[in-house]
């Protein structure tokens, strides 16, 4: 089966004005829907894999045969992280969090602001293309920002919530101004699903 580009869950003005719809139906219809068609171009070569969800072959790499490894790393990781990225935003979102995941931030990181610095640090440091990313590891949450690409399930982590720092992902609405569109994405996270994924983990 080839994998699909599910629909955005809320319309593309959803998450005005922190992020322009223009930006997001480009980066869903256009940038992420790439990604899948490249990674089902990978894929039809190798039949047997059909039926592997996207989190099975971005974490375990080293199974996929390696003319097309290169191309599903790329790919595969990138639908993943989007997939996962629109479901972290939701509107009338963001704010300080509650509950379950409210207390492993504040048992991290000593408390929720602290986080905060801890994430835009990870985010504004991460020079070019990628992710910041709050996973869990071995039982503890972590802030860690990793290239292009990458995707903590790849070095075994559990994705709990991940900015995209692609250029792609704010430039027309902020231009050069990576600290800004930071700052205006806390206020769209969806602490529900990230309690989710706490859970799943």
């Amino acid at each position: 089966m080839a994998y699909e580009l599910a629909p955005l869950p809320y319309a593309y003005d959803a998450l005005e004005p922190y992020l322009d719809a223009q930006t997001m139906q480009l980066h869903h219809d256009k940038h992420h829907q790439t990604y899948i068609t490249k990674l089902n171009d990978a894929m039809s070569k190798y039949p047997d894999f059909n039926g592997k969800s996207i989190e099975e072959l971005v974490q375990d790499l080293d199974k996929i045969p390696e003319d097309i490894r290169g191309a599903v790393r790329n790919n595969g990781s990138q639908h993943l992280n989007h997939a996962l990225f629109w479901q972290m935003m939701a509107p009338q979102a963001g704010g300080e969090p509650t509950g379950i995941i409210g207390e492993a931030i504040t048992t991290a990181f000593g408390s929720f602001a602290s986080f905060k610095e801890h994430f835009t640090k990870a985010a504004l440091g991460q020079f070019g293309s990628g992710w910041a990313w709050l996973s869990a590891e071995n039982g503890k949450l972590i802030v860690h920002a990793m290239s292009n690409e990458g995707n903590p399930l790849s070095t075994g982590k559990k994705p709990l919530l991940g900015l995209d720092v692609w250029e792609h992902s704010y430039y027309l609405k902020y231009q050069n101004r990576r600290p800004d569109y930071i700052a205006a994405w806390y206020n769209v996270i969806n602490w529900s699903f990230v309690s989710q994924q706490l859970q799943k983990a």
